[in-house]
């Protein structure tokens, strides 16, 4: 019960200070936020809670004009995204508080990308009434496709620890450089005071996250990294008041910085969050509002949600197809970009399979439902979209240290204590005790990770490839195996006229100027580059799935495909059509298997087209007409021999590839939501930013293990010398910067390194 979670002096909700003692409130707001949690049964909320709950603030309006989804049983949902989330036990409570609202059928909540899915009941309950009950317990719901609340808690703590951080820096200095040149007790006194004051609001309030991660992991049973870095701001803060009352100097800048430095690591890695939900939404919109069924004599339109099985659909030229199934009658052409990644549309008749979020170029056709909603096959990858959000993060070196970090220190410290006190009494154990946990401090070992992070993601975004983040670059570094797709990554994602002669092209582009078609439009562009003049053409007519013919100098000119790659002017000549591999995709591949990376080219293409760009690039491994399934299947099984695979692709079809592989790049002209979803993005036109963002990558975590041994060393080093009475506390102090110092110095090591492997 909620007896069981109050404590004295806060509010039982979300822990803000009160003036009271028991099971007391802030607020109505919280007081009432309890009251629901206590009325729908959910007494282990507080056994289960890691953090304390968000205030709740006013209730939201608008809810009523957010569009929901028709379902065929005649319930409505909806995707959301929960602002607030805490922990798991935040999603523990609001999945539970809606399951058990009258009217809902089924709540699911992610902590990963905080989105929800909602289905209920709209003779029983609406959507206003379940946002506000998740409003009432101090979460903010909004719809998934608007804008994110920025975190302003975090950049407010970050803004402050900053600002601390760079003006006692200043006055610091002015201390250091009076030790030398001179300076009026009162200036230092007067400065040390005011470093004091600036640094109290960083640790009461700008730490707070450590402080609060470190508890959180005592009740749990782990020490992990906010344990030592939130002990080692308590304790040079701590140093650093005793300091200024004694009228030393107390080294609260590399305190400050130390804190500014690892918010701004959070804020960078939290800018990630919510990718895969984003990818997600941007691939379902593809999917088109409405469409139009056969009823008989009738057409009606509908939502796609409504269709079942065995419905018949009319699709016109420039509709988007809004289920899987069989065109039953009529031809045209269609792009199918989202199953076989390729721009070049394909021609359907009768008997053809299509796919949902496909476009019809051109023609008329008649399609019967195979699969509709959630089980079309766009459904599906949008759904394998949304969990990939759910993929933990691997630990870090230093958070796979930091335990054994933490209990060595505070071991080394208790013996430090108990051995001088049995040999000069408390008062000479004191010096020393202070000194190892101030020498021990887990600077070096915090800022490990993120300087060398930092310098690998500005190494890698110099040279075209921007990571989402620290954790994005981690996994690229870990890679060992490379999957590429072919068309608008390795290719240039266009056709262009590589063979035709200007009588040809003439005649061709004439008859081609008005059309949208990729074709054309690549042998319109041909004719411009080479200065040759188009004429008007007359009476041009489009057969779907046939061609297109026209009158041009008084004659009548029919143009066909005459294979792939290759379009026949009837009695004058071919022209024939690639589309190109890009200039640096062979000296890319042949970077990466110099890293010791096998390359393999995964791609929906025909084999014969597939096997001639790997050639051209010096791929030898080639998987050749790979569904989107396909593509999933084949990184699956090669992670379940062991491997760790990157993904680059760019095209819609590519979002579940990327977000199954264990690392992911996507080109920055591709599909919105492979941009998305993949952990770094080509900012440039090539594909070479691929390996001299693995080669960054690698670089950096280089960096980081160098960075830990020297951390590590230091400390066995100075702990040593501080347990033996060599240090004492005001030169322990002098010493933690200086490991820092270490640290920043090997991370400014990952530029040269890259550049090093990029001459050889």
């Amino acid at each position: 019960m909620i007896e069981e979670a109050a404590v004295d002096g806060v509010c039982a909700w979300c822990g803000a200070p009160v003036e009271a003692r028991g099971r007391v409130f802030c607020c109505q707001g919280c007081e009432a936020a309890a009251a629901i949690v206590d009325a729908a049964g959910l007494d282990d909320f507080w056994a289960r809670r890691q953090a304390e709950a968000p205030r709740p603030r006013a209730p939201g309006r608008g809810w009523d004009r957010v569009p929901t989804r028709a379902c065929a049983d005649g319930t409505e949902a909806v995707t959301l995204t929960i602002d607030g989330l805490r922990c798991s036990s935040c999603v523990w409570l609001t999945e539970r508080i809606l399951e058990r609202t009258e009217g809902v059928v089924e709540a699911r909540v992610s902590y990963a990308n905080g989105r929800a899915q909602v289905r209920w009941d709209p003779q029983v309950v609406d959507l206003p009434a379940l946002a506000g009950r998740v409003e009432a317990l101090g979460y903010r719901p909004r719809p998934a496709d608007s804008a994110p609340a920025m975190d302003r808690d975090l950049l407010l703590r970050l803004g402050v620890a900053a600002f601390a951080a760079l003006n006692i820096m200043t006055l610091s200095a002015g201390v250091y450089l009076g030790w030398w040149a001179g300076m009026e007790a009162r200036y230092a006194a007067l400065f040390r005071w005011i470093n004091l004051a600036l640094a109290t609001p960083v640790v009461t309030w700008s730490a707070v996250p450590f402080f609060r991660g470190a508890w959180q992991g005592l009740k749990a049973g782990f020490l992990h990294m906010d344990l030592p870095v939130g002990l080692g701001v308590a304790l040079l803060y701590g140093h650093g008041l005793v300091a200024t009352l004694t009228g030393h100097d107390g080294y609260l800048d590399s305190l400050t910085m130390l804190v500014a430095l690892l918010l701004a690591g959070r804020m960078v890695d939290q800018r990630g969050r919510g990718r895969a939900a984003e990818a997600a939404s941007s691939l379902a919109a593809r999917a088109p509002r409405s469409v139009r069924r056969l009823t008989g004599d009738r057409v009606e339109e509908v939502s796609p949600e409504a269709l079942v099985p065995g419905d018949v659909l009319a699709v016109a030229a420039g509709e988007e197809l809004g289920a899987d199934g069989v065109v039953v009658r009529g031809s045209g052409e269609a792009r199918m970009a989202l199953v076989t990644g390729e721009s070049e549309p394909v021609a359907i008749a009768a008997g053809d399979e299509v796919v949902a979020g496909a476009v019809l170029l051109s023609g008329a056709v008649e399609l019967r439902v195979d699969a509709a909603g959630e089980d079309t096959l766009l459904a599906r990858m949008a759904a394998g979209l949304s969990e990939a959000g759910d993929r933990p993060a691997e630990p870090s070196p230093a958070d796979r240290l930091a335990p054994w970090f933490t209990g060595i220190t505070l071991s080394l410290a208790a013996l430090t204590f108990g051995g001088w006190s049995l040999v000069g009494g408390v008062g000479a154990a004191i010096p020393p005790t202070i000194a190892v946990l101030v020498v021990a401090c887990p600077c070096a070992l915090a800022l490990s990770g993120p300087l060398a992070r930092a310098a690998g993601l500005g190494a890698a975004a110099r040279r075209g490839l921007l990571c989402r983040s620290g954790d994005a670059l981690d996994r690229l570094a870990r890679v060992d195996l490379i999957a590429l797709d072919k068309t608008g990554t390795v290719t240039g994602g266009e056709p262009v006229v590589v063979s035709a002669d200007d009588a040809v092209l003439r005649v061709a582009a004439g008859i081609e100027r008005d059309s949208a078609h990729p074709v054309a439009r690549a042998i319109v562009a041909e004719a411009a580059r080479r200065g040759v003049a188009l004429p008007l053409a007359q009476d041009v007519e489009e057969t779907p799935g046939v061609g297109i013919s026209g009158v041009v100098d008084g004659r009548r000119w029919q143009l066909r495909s005459g294979g792939p790659g290759r379009v026949t002017v009837e009695g004058l000549g071919d022209i024939v059509l690639r589309d190109q591999v890009r200039e640096d995709a062979r000296r890319t591949v042949a970077r990466l298997r110099q890293a010791g990376l096998p390359v393999t080219l995964l791609t929906g293409d025909h084999p014969e087209v597939a096997r001639a760009v790997a050639e051209a690039v010096g791929v030898d491994d080639v998987v050749a007409e790979a569904r989107p399934d396909a593509k999933v299947a084949w990184i699956r099984a090669r992670q379940a021999e062991g491997h760790r695979v990157l993904f680059v692709g760019d095209g819609l079809n590519d979002g579940p590839a990327l977000a199954a592989a264990d690392a992911s790049i996507a080109m920055g002209g591709g599909a919105a939501s492979s941009v998305l979803v993949a952990d770094a993005v080509v900012a440039t036109a090539g594909v070479g930013p691929v390996a001299a963002g693995v080669t960054a990558a690698r670089a950096a975590a280089d960096s980081m293990r160098v960075n830990l041994r020297r951390s590590v060393a230091y400390n066995v080093l100075a702990v040593l010398a501080a347990v033996a009475g060599l240090v004492n506390p005001l030169v322990a102090a002098v010493l933690m910067p200086l490991s820092s110092g270490l640290v920043l110095a090997g991370s400014m090591g990952v530029e040269r390194a890259v550049r090093e492997q990029e001459r050889a």
